[in-house]
């Protein structure tokens, strides 16, 4: 019986062994790297991942191990995985930093940070960017803004600075919802502070008609006559139709350039 008992031991460990076989063991850097486009595509991010990483694991001093970098973090951010997508993009710019495509990193660095911060059931309840925490916006329009000051004739830099915009609005639009909660409560001092950073901080934003309009309300409760006629003053001299608008992108942006 022994004998038998070890052969069906056998079987069954051979048949696991099979079962976990890596079916990609053979592939060329190549053959990972178009295996992951694939996966890609058909919006499959994780199986797209794990050829990634196995592409820069075999093949690390190949071309597309470069590539794959890059790719990693882009298939990360779509899968919504974006504290991985910033390792992976931070990652690429320390052993890359004069790369010939660090305008991608920094746009790609502002689409997660973009992305990031909404909760699992802003799906079914949306809520306002603006309700979102601020530091995170900000540092999403810091990212485009770097891309936009730095690579000014890059290919992202139009979609870059119309997302510096809509984030731009947003902040603004933060700060004026301290404002009206500050105006309920007639804190007349708070409200018109808050209004005025909106001014000096967000400047020619969608929300700057409101912030007069707030400061003034403000001046006239508190009696100070003098700011509250120069407030007046600005808002009867001033066209506010010119002003841009708010913008809101497409969630996703463009994949990755190739180097190769």
């Amino acid at each position: 019986m022994r004998p038998l008992f070890l052969i069906f031991i056998s079987t069954i460990l051979f048949a696991c062994a099979g079962a976990d076989k890596d079916e990609t063991a053979a592939y060329t850097a190549k053959e990972l790297y178009d295996e992951a486009q694939s996966s890609i595509k058909a919006a499959e991010f994780e199986s797209a991942v794990k050829h990634l990483e196995s592409l820069e694991a075999r093949y690390p001093f190949d071309p597309f191990a470069k590539q794959a970098q890059l790719e990693i973090a882009y298939a990360y951010y779509k899968f919504e995985e974006l504290d991985q997508a910033t390792s992976a993009i931070e990652r690429f710019a320390r052993l890359h930093p004069r790369d010939p495509h660090m305008d991608y990193v920094y746009y790609l660095k502002g689409l997660i940070n973009f992305n990031r911060g909404q909760g699992l059931l802003d799906a079914w309840f949306p809520r306002q960017p603006s309700k979102h925490d601020p530091a995170v916006i900000e540092q999403a329009f810091n990212d485009f803004a770097t891309l936009v000051r730095r690579f000014p004739d890059s290919k992202y830099a139009g979609d870059a600075y119309q997302r510096m915009i809509y984030l731009r609005n947003q902040l603004a639009h933060k700060e004026i919802l301290v404002a009206e909660f500050y105006i309920e409560r007639k804190s007349w001092l708070s409200a018109a502070k808050r209004a005025k950073a909106v001014i000096e901080r967000f400047p020619n934003t969608i929300w700057t008609k409101r912030a007069l309009d707030i400061m003034l309300l403000s001046y006239q409760k508190l009696e100070l006559n003098d700011l509250s006629a120069a407030i007046q003053r600005i808002i009867d001299y001033n066209d506010f139709s010119d002003i841009a608008t708010t913008i809101d992108p497409d969630k996703y942006g463009s994949a990755p350039p190739s180097s190769l």
